[in-house]
């Protein structure tokens, strides 16, 4: 079975780097349950089975479904054909939490991230292989070039961690960047984020002018304000911490008295 460039395969040929992406799941969070997505062959999946993982898969692709079926006895009613964006999480282990994990397609892994951030309170924990660029802009600290948007709404509510390189050599086709994998493990003490529409919509509006102040990306949400000549509003946006961004939110919601029209 030939990659499909329409869903952005790369199967994963190192059975190595296979057990260690498999290892980086820590099954101290409360359940056993996991959702693999994107099996393809399966390369990944054996060694979840091996170690006894309640189990599911979530694979688009109609070739890979018989695959599955015959190499996996185990994975019978447990592989959902289905586009992983569009899936119902709750309903896929009956609204139970699960841990999520898998050689991610790179045109979606991104926004596979926001989705599990979105269901944060079925998914305690997250481990996948990423474009390296990208996982490194996920675990991203600021001041740091790949500290963005992804890292900021990511590590607001989970812990990453970068574990390990994997070069094109170990793929069929080779893709013609890095690879990384990372885990991210939902933070035990949530910080207190009353407005998460209106967080999102700070963020994303600091970063889409990352080398402008906050002075001249925050005037649409501070208009007329004279907190903008206080100093913190003078650093760019990758040397503004987590916590500050949650600060600012809360200055922000403040200042619009209520009227959170901005969170869309």
């Amino acid at each position: 079975m030939k990659a499909k460039k329409s869903f952005g395969q790369h199967f994963l040929t190192n059975e190595d780097i296979a057990a260690g992406i498999a290892d980086g799941l820590l099954s101290d969070n409360g359940t056993q349950s996991v959702l693999e997505v994107g099996p393809g062959k399966g390369m990944l999946t054996k060694y979840l089975i091996d170690k006894g993982y309640d189990l599911k898969v979530v694979e688009l692709d109609r070739d890979m479904i018989p695959i599955l079926h015959r190499t996996f006895e185990s994975l019978q009613e447990r592989i959902l054909e289905v586009d992983f964006l569009k899936l119902d999480l709750k309903e896929v282990f009956e609204d139970q939490p699960f841990m999520l994990i898998g050689n991610y397609p790179y045109n979606i892994s991104s926004q596979i991230v926001f989705k599990m951030i979105d269901h944060r309170d079925l998914v305690p924990q997250m481990v996948g292989m990423f474009q390296k660029e990208v996982a490194k802009r996920i675990v991203a600290t600021p001041t740091s070039k790949a500290y963005g948007v992804i890292s900021v709404l990511t590590q607001a509510y989970y812990d990453g961690e970068y574990l390990f390189d994997v070069g094109p050599e170990n793929f069929d086709p080779p893709p013609k960047v890095e690879s990384g994998v990372i885990r991210l493990t939902r933070k035990k003490e949530d910080f207190d984020i009353m407005h998460p529409k209106l967080f999102k919509a700070i963020v994303k509006q600091a970063f889409s002018q990352r080398r402008k102040m906050l002075r001249n990306t925050m005037k649409s949400f501070l208009k007329d304000s004279e907190i903008l000549g206080d100093k913190f509003f003078q650093q760019r946006p990758e040397r503004v911490s987590v916590e500050q961004f949650i600060w600012l939110m809360n200055v922000v919601a403040e200042h619009t008295k209520g009227d959170l029209d901005k969170e869309s």
